[in-house]
């Protein structure tokens, strides 16, 4: 695949973009370039930067209608994995950071988050109901092989006997493989394993520091043979990227054991336009403009669409072919499979850490 001078291997977005709440801008000029070279500096620093975070609150209600879930919990803001399409660079923004480079590189952990979980779980107040980790960025990115703050969490889950719904794409997911099959015993927990594509090359440039395709798939099966439901979901779709894979990819899943499929179609909100536009003209610009116009072709002529209830699937000729790919496929290759509903009968017997007696 060509590429043109100026990509940096390993990162997804290529740029740091304007933070639109800023009220200054920042610009990397020639002669400051020259000046690194001549002294040997590297003008950009690449190392992964933690901020310590203590928030006073951690499980965050959901009011959109056009996503599965009623409550989420982001144990870090900001992601390693560095997917250039991703929806939750934006939310960077609020930090005071770009939904660039700096979404990738300045990662904040929210150290306290378990025991504000503990005290939301030990609330009157608090009834059960699935909590999604990962509804903003992934619990299971890099950094949480060295802190393990995600596996604390579902230890906490399984102590209070409260539903837990998982979204990665990440294979770090099976360390925690324990822990997830007592959470599946009673019916307590679902993982979503996000596979966008089965091209390794395509996967090394989209996403650049996820697991690999292979191990996505051996995640798929191996969480299957535990008895913990698994869920892919092929998102996003990005028009002659990825829109050609989706029976083969179908079909890949349900052999390895998923009980259902779901995705979204790209669509480049706020600051990811620009972001997105940059990476494709710099990673594949033989076939950019073609992309791009697809994309648009799929959300009325924009890179972007905010609309309840259109704005994930899209609209148009392009975004009909593939909900008839879908259905197609999982009627191929997923008939009669179903993702089992989580219990939130058992969490108010838990509600101290430790099941009631009378």
């Amino acid at each position: 695949m060509q590429k043109v001078d100026g990509y940096t291997a390993g990162r997804g977005a290529q740029l740091n973009v304007h933070n639109r709440f800023d009220a200054q801008a920042h610009e990397v000029r020639e002669d400051f370039l020259n000046y690194c070279a001549l002294e040997g500096e590297d003008p950009y620093k690449t190392q992964t930067v933690l901020i310590d975070t203590f928030p006073k609150t951690i499980v965050n209600r959901v009011d959109s209608p056009d996503l599965r879930m009623g409550f989420s919990l982001n144990p870090y803001q900001g992601c390693e994995h560095g997917c250039v399409y991703c929806y939750a660079r934006n939310s960077h923004e609020y930090w005071g950071y770009s939904a660039g480079v700096d979404f990738e590189q300045k990662i904040l952990v929210k150290r306290n988050c378990v025991e504000l979980l503990e005290k939301k779980f030990q609330s009157k107040r608090w009834e059960a109901s699935p909590i999604v980790l990962s509804g903003n960025t992934d619990c299971y990115q890099p950094i949480e092989k060295k802190l393990e703050i995600t596996r604390s969490l579902l230890k906490t889950f399984l102590k209070y006997k409260h539903p837990v719904g998982i979204i990665t794409k990440n294979a770090l997911i099976q360390r925690d493989i324990d822990i997830l099959k007592e959470l599946a015993k009673d019916n307590l927990v679902q993982v979503n394993l996000s596979i966008t594509s089965l091209d390794e090359s395509m996967r090394r440039m989209l996403e650049p520091r996820t697991a690999t395709v292979k191990k996505r798939l051996e995640t798929v099966e191996k969480l299957t043979a535990e008895g913990i439901p698994v869920s892919v979901m092929m998102a996003p779709i990005i028009p002659a990227i990825n829109s050609h894979e989706i029976l083969p990819l179908v079909k890949a899943v349900a052999e390895r054991g998923a009980l259902s499929v779901g995705y979204t179609m790209v669509r480049l909100n706020g600051a990811i336009g620009g972001i997105f536009t940059d990476w494709i003209q710099k990673t594949m610009p033989d076939r950019a403009e073609k992309v791009l116009h697809q994309i648009a072709e799929c959300h009325g002529g924009n890179l972007n669409d905010s609309v309840f209830g259109r704005r994930m699937k899209g609209e148009g000729n392009i975004a009909e072919q593939v909900a008839q790919q879908f259905t197609i496929a999982r009627k191929k290759y997923l008939q009669g499979r179903a993702l089992p509903v989580l219990n939130c009968d058992l969490h108010e017997q838990y509600k101290d850490g430790q099941m009631k007696l009378f």
